[in-house]
């Protein structure tokens, strides 16, 4: 699965701000006071609609996409791992077994086992902190 997506978005000015809408996304709206407030809007709308789908369109080709007058098109992008790691860093409780000898041993020595549990994971699964 993956992680990194752009999308284009419908950038359309009016007299209060932006409104903006991904053509290849039904019901993915958003909007800002100024360019760089929607943009940042954007982003976060891109990656909360994303992060609740199961399947992911493909980008259509921009070429179909129809623009009215006051209309600019966007390339946005969805970081879904910093999203996750922004909003979904709740601890959530694992257990596990591992042999007795080496749980006697982490206790001597003074290890946070959840920590390195973590770090391991970290590790494993190639996602920096």
């Amino acid at each position: 699965m993956k992680n990194n997506y752009i999308f284009p978005a419908i950038f359309n000015k009016e007299e209060d701000g932006y409104n903006v809408s991904f053509p290849d996304l039904s019901g993915a709206f958003t909007c800002g006071e100024d360019f760089e407030e929607a943009l940042y809007m954007a982003k976060e709308c891109l990656e909360i609609y994303l992060e609740d789908m199961k399947d992911i369109p493909k980008v259509g080709d921009l070429e179909y996409i129809k623009l009215g007058k006051n209309d600019t098109i966007v390339m946005v992008e969805a970081d879904l791992i910093a999203f996750r790691k922004k909003y979904n860093n709740q601890s959530v409780k694992k257990t596990l077994t591992i042999p007795k000898w080496l749980n006697d041993l982490g206790i001597e020595k003074h290890v946070n086992f959840s920590a390195l549990l973590k770090s391991a994971l970290m590790k494993e699964l190639e996602v920096n902190s």
